[in-house]
């Protein structure tokens, strides 16, 4: 099997495997316990922690959380005033500020995918307590101006939240953001754990009540092997090499446009380890039978068996068929370009046999 779906989750590193497994296997003390073994996890909470704020902007608090969307409902529920999102957001946004009954606007972004900052400018102003957009789109890679967008938000003296869940360690993100979001099993760490990061003086309210044992106030027992598998995992991001993934990107992205094949999503700025593409009258759900040996997406996991088309393919101005005959590739560290365009030609092959 050729795996092709970094956006909906990554392989396990095998040394954030690694360092889980004592925690799992020799040690169960609960790390908010005072006794040596309760300090001796507690401690190893700590290093992870000060090994994905290092990612992260100077400063600030680190809280785990159960995952990105917790982080995220968090952030949300949390703040005050207006809220101001934008069109092309992963659900665990759109859905909550849906659900928080506060004013709220939704930004359109243009044909590349990219928010439409003339429409931001006029939304963001008194009134608005926070500004929540993601770095970089789960399902088409484009970049948004998280930078241009915190600045407006300040402005109005509202709040920047970032979802960094599939930029965190691979795209550089702004100083000025006040709050981030992100996620391990991104990240080649393990599924169930998350985090959220919070500037200094900002201190959304509580979402869940208990024993508060993570400042400023997230309750409930940390798992010390998740922790420790997601701070190797944050600690290998420094380490990646984009260049190779873009490689890959210019490899593959050649293969298909060669084929008569149109990107979804800008180009530029893109984060390159996200493919998103697109062939009219492409029966998906065929496309995904003939080619068993390949796992990709026909729009984000999240969303996958809903038989909706992709609200961010919408977002850009796509018909509902043509979203329905779109796919998304994603590759990164464990990816080799032989696989990578065998993969490609496997799909092109069983797509033109659709014609």
């Amino acid at each position: 099997m050729i795996y092709l779906d970094y956006q909906a989750t990554t392989p396990l590193a095998p040394q954030a495997f690694e360092a889980m497994v004592p925690w799992l296997r020799d040690a169960h003390a609960n790390p908010h316990s005072p006794h040596r073994p309760g300090r001796a996890a507690r401690a190893a909470v700590e290093v992870a922690r000060d090994r994905i704020a290092a990612l992260l902007p100077a400063g600030g608090r680190l809280a785990f959380t159960s995952g990105a969307t917790e982080a995220l409902n968090w952030a949300i529920k949390g703040s005050t005033g207006a809220i101001v999102t934008i069109a092309t957001e992963h659900a665990a946004v759109l859905d909550t500020v849906a659900a928080s009954g506060r004013p709220h606007v939704v930004l359109p972004v243009h044909g590349d995918g990219l928010v439409d900052l003339d429409a931001a400018r006029a939304a963001i102003g008194p009134g608005t307590g926070l500004v929540a957009a993601m770095l970089v789109n789960n399902e088409i890679g484009v970049v948004q101006p998280i930078a241009e967008l915190a600045d407006l938000a300040h402005d109005a003296g509202a709040w920047m939240l970032c979802d960094a869940v599939q930029g965190y360690g691979r795209v550089p993100l702004p100083a000025t953001v006040d709050m981030v979001a992100v996620s391990a099993h991104k990240i080649h760490g393990p599924k169930g754990i998350g985090a959220l990061w919070l500037r200094d003086g900002v201190a959304p309210a509580p979402l869940m009540h208990g024993g508060g044992q993570e400042a400023p106030g997230r309750s409930g027992t940390l798992s010390p092997a998740l922790c420790a598998g997601f701070g190797v995992a944050a600690q290998l991001m420094a380490a990646d090499h984009a260049g190779a993934v873009a490689g890959l990107w210019r490899a593959a992205h050649d293969r298909f446009r060669a084929a008569g094949w149109s990107l979804n999503g800008a180009a530029d700025p893109r984060y390159p380890g996200n493919l998103n593409v697109r062939r009219d009258r492409l029966d998906v759900g065929r496309l995904m039978s003939d080619v068993r040996g390949v796992a990709f997406s026909a729009g984000s996991a999240c969303a996958s068996g809903s038989g909706r088309p992709s609200h961010v393919l919408r977002a850009i101005g796509l018909s509902d068929a043509q979203a329905r005959s779109s796919i998304r590739l994603g590759f990164g560290r464990y990816t080799r370009e032989a696989e990578l365009m065998q993969a490609v030609d496997a799909i092109l092959v069983a797509a033109a046999a659709q014609a």
